[in-house]
């Protein structure tokens, strides 16, 4: 298992370095960012039951702006972990490794939102999906997507602030109903900057 997770995370991440090549190739000006969040994630319970649960954790996200900047490709790892859950007491860590586009429309301002879409997968560990709990019948890796948005305040040239990050995030597990999870991510975090700008 951690292995894969291993595995997934070196694909993952080898796009980013291709595009930062390429980009300083071409003598793009933008600084290339890394991310590190807290995030705090509400998720559906199980098929049929009300009871929604509460997981926390954090995330690290690699953004390399593409030609004026304003276009970013992100790699963004997630790792959040929950226990509790429903009155059964189950617990559940979920993973994910997601890839895709950020659009900023104010570079260099003090106050900088953004918007994101990615793609990518999710994997699932606990009692939640790995015991006799009704909720999943599997763990394995499965389609994940997050939409959503935040907003930076900009410290130095290389430092920020994420004052806040909230993305919808998708999960695809079997659940016996629709095998969809919904789930609210709401983070906050530190920036670094490095390269030209």
């Amino acid at each position: 298992m951690k292995r894969l997770s291993l595995l997934l995370l070196l694909l993952a991440i080898a796009p980013s370095f291709a595009i930062a090549q390429i980009s300083a190739s071409n003598g793009v000006g933008s600084a290339t960012e890394i991310a590190a969040e807290y995030n705090y994630v509400r998720s559906n319970a199980p098929p049929g039951s009300c009871d929604c649960f509460s997981m926390n954790g954090g995330s690290l996200s690699i953004a390399q702006p593409l030609g004026s900047g304003h276009l970013a490709a992100v790699f963004d790892a997630s790792a959040v972990h929950g226990s509790g859950v429903s009155a059964s007491n189950y617990d559940l860590t979920l993973s994910s490794f997601t890839v895709g586009a950020r659009y900023r429309p104010w570079l260099h301002a003090r106050w900088s939102p953004f918007g994101q879409v990615l793609v990518g997968v999710a994997h699932a560990s606990g009692s939640l999906v790995g015991g006799d709990s009704p909720a999943a019948d599997d763990s394995a890796l499965t389609f994940a997507s997050v939409i959503g948005g935040g907003l930076d305040y900009r410290l130095s040239r290389h430092w920020s602030l994420r004052m806040i990050d909230a993305d919808y995030l998708l999960t695809t597990y079997s659940n016996g109903v629709n095998d969809h999870q919904n789930n609210l991510r709401i983070g906050a975090g530190i920036i670094y900057r490095f390269g030209k700008r």
